[in-house]
């Protein structure tokens, strides 16, 4: 049996098998963010709006902004910042679980999706506002969560509902109006 055929019609489709499976780790790649392993903007609001319509009367969706953040940048450096980002990123997923997702939209801003979590919003802030270890230091954190319930809401929606409470809790709220 000539066995050459089979291995000339072979070739091409282990390197068509090779080519996809590249470009699917370089999108799954592409919708998380390198520093804290998070999901992107597009990656996330594609699976959070599927978590919305599988449950929706079961899901909070949360707007979370890291305040002051710009300080710790400024007087630690940015490598500071980093480390807060990444504690901030990790304590979000932890308290996402299994039953959520969690996402770095941009700068200092997470979101979440999470099943059955209005109760345990409260130790979400509490673990928020636990300091960061960076080096011999100890960083002092905090942030102001948003939160919403999009039973009858588009995801869009629901993250600005969730970004205004968010901002109404912030500290110095009444004062400070958001640019």
């Amino acid at each position: 049996m000539d066995l050459a055929p089979l291995l000339a019609a072979g070739v091409p489709l282990l390197g068509w098998t090779t080519h996809s499976t590249v470009l699917a780790r370089r999108l799954a790649t592409a919708r998380r963010d390198p520093l804290t392993g998070l999901l992107t903007r597009d990656g996330f609001t594609t699976r959070a709006e599927r978590l919305i319509r599988r449950h929706p009367e079961r899901t909070t969706v949360l707007l979370i902004d890291l305040d002051d953040f710009k300080a710790v940048n400024d007087t630690h450096g940015h490598a500071a910042g980093d480390a807060v980002l990444a504690a901030t990123a990790r304590r979000l997923a932890t308290w996402c679980g299994t039953d959520g997702i969690a996402a770095r939209l941009g700068g200092d801003e997470f979101a979440a999706v999470v099943l059955d979590a209005e109760h345990r919003v409260p130790d979400l802030n509490d673990q928020l506002h636990h300091p960061v270890p960076y080096g011999t230091e100890l960083l002092s954190v905090s942030a102001s969560v948003g939160t919403s319930h999009p039973a009858t809401l588009l995801l869009t929606e629901a993250l600005s509902a969730a970004d205004r409470q968010m901002y109404a809790s912030k500290p110095g709220a009444r004062t400070a109006r958001r640019r």
